[in-house]
């Protein structure tokens, strides 16, 4: 079930290095060509309140045909080199999350 990878861009198979911040989303939305929007939940504590308030935000990643993500799937992104104006991200891996 390989798939060969032709992709430049593809931090596995291509010549993009990857280094950085390590990130777990959610993609959320995968209409552009080889580019998908990753949503990333996360907790920020606000002393004043001694609570935690939940954040969330959308980040542009490259998706490789390689690992082809799609909407709903669990996704590990990579931060890279500037791919276009808004990309700065690159998929990994896909997450399986069928052991829950």
């Amino acid at each position: 079930m390989e798939k060969s990878c032709t992709d430049r861009n593809c931090p596995v198979h291509g010549m993009l290095s990857t280094r950085g911040q390590n990130i777990e989303g959610i993609v959320v939305s995968d209409k552009m060509q080889k580019t998908v929007i990753v949503k990333k939940e996360s907790l920020k504590k606000v002393s004043k309140y001694e609570r935690y308030k939940r954040s969330r935000s959308k980040i542009s990643a490259h998706n490789p045909p390689c690992i082809n993500a799609r909407t709903g799937d669990k996704v590990r992104i990579r931060e890279c080199r500037r791919l276009s104006k808004t990309v700065n991200f690159a998929i990994v891996e896909k997450i399986d999350d069928t052991g829950k």
